[in-house]
């Protein structure tokens, strides 16, 4: 016959496996080597959001991503890591099935080298940045890359700004296009220097640019900050979306922790048809492996409405 101190511990075992089975928690937790079920959109991770689990390595983070569900990554800073790694990065997302999202091209045009000023040396700062992107790109499989045309330029009037970044953006698309490579253009509410700031404004840009190879990146938290009515803008943009980003806003974490209704957010890109990747790009809520925990925990929560 069990004793009371067998039966309470196997109560509680029980408990805990009811609670945590077939999820995310339970296999981060339990250390469980079983591959979770994919999302129904393709979340993208990023480097250091599971280094508490996987380790500094990113070959191991991308292994435990793809161990968690995730299908996808990307990684901004991908130009500045050396040719070796780039190629161990992207035979592992062969080895894996798992796709590579965006990196950002270095010197793109950020900052004070701004497309709107119409520079040469600016320009071509920015297409020398294209034509290594093609190279990252090859090495890692990829095929979007994030272009931010840099600050407004306060002398010049905004159409003449508009016409400069335009046709800077024509050359770029010149290189990336024959390599099946698109540059996702992304609005972002970091200052009001920006020349960039709106999905409207980043639209139009793509239809005068009128190539396949530039785009618009919807970066949900930056335009939920610079102008919000994010479904109606979301369905105005659609024929010129190609890439999505996610973070939840106040600070800029997953979702769940901010203001952002992301179960219906979500649920109207999955019903538009999107197949694409959804990147990312927010720290983590909630520091160390417990809060890597909570970030997987979030997207199951969001991802289950769809």
């Amino acid at each position: 016959m069990m004793n009371r101190d067998e039966f309470l511990k196997k109560s509680f075992l029980l408990g805990l496996t009811a609670t945590f089975a077939n999820s995310t928690m339970a296999s981060a937790l339990m250390g469980g080597a079983a591959a979770e079920k994919t999302f129904n959109l393709d979340y993208a991770p990023h480097a250091g959001m599971f280094e508490n689990h996987a380790g500094k390595d990113f070959i191991d983070q991308i292994k435990f991503m793809h161990d968690q569900g995730f299908r996808s990554i990307e990684d901004n800073g991908m130009m500045k890591r050396s040719a070796e790694e780039q190629s161990r990065i992207g035979d592992t997302l062969a080895k894996l099935g798992m796709t590579m999202g965006v990196f950002v091209v270095d010197k793109g045009g950020n900052g004070a080298n701004s497309l709107a000023a119409g520079k040469a040396e600016y320009v071509e700062i920015f297409l020398k940045g294209c034509r290594e992107a093609v190279n990252v790109a090859k090495r890692v499989n990829a095929k979007w890359v994030t272009v931010v045309p840099g600050d407004f330029e306060r002398s010049l009037p905004i159409g003449i700004q508009t016409g400069h970044v335009i046709e800077a953006l024509r050359r770029g698309a010149d290189i990336l296009a024959p390599h099946n490579i698109t540059m996702v253009l992304e609005p972002l509410s970091d200052t009001p220097n920006l020349f960039l700031r709106h999905a409207d404004q980043t639209h139009l840009i793509c239809k005068a640019v009128n190539s396949p190879a530039c785009k618009l990146l919807y970066d949900i938290y930056h335009m939920q900050r610079n102008e919000g009515n994010l479904i109606p803008t979301i369905d105005k943009c659609w024929d010129e979306i190609a890439y999505f980003q996610i973070g939840d806003t106040p600070g800029r974490k997953e979702p769940t922790t901010g203001e952002i209704n992301y179960k219906n957010v979500l649920k109207h890109i999955h019903s538009k048809g999107y197949k694409g990747v959804m990147g990312m790009e927010h720290g983590n809520a909630f520091k160390g492996k417990e809060g890597e925990v909570s970030l997987i925990k979030a997207y199951r929560e969001v991802d289950s409405f769809i």
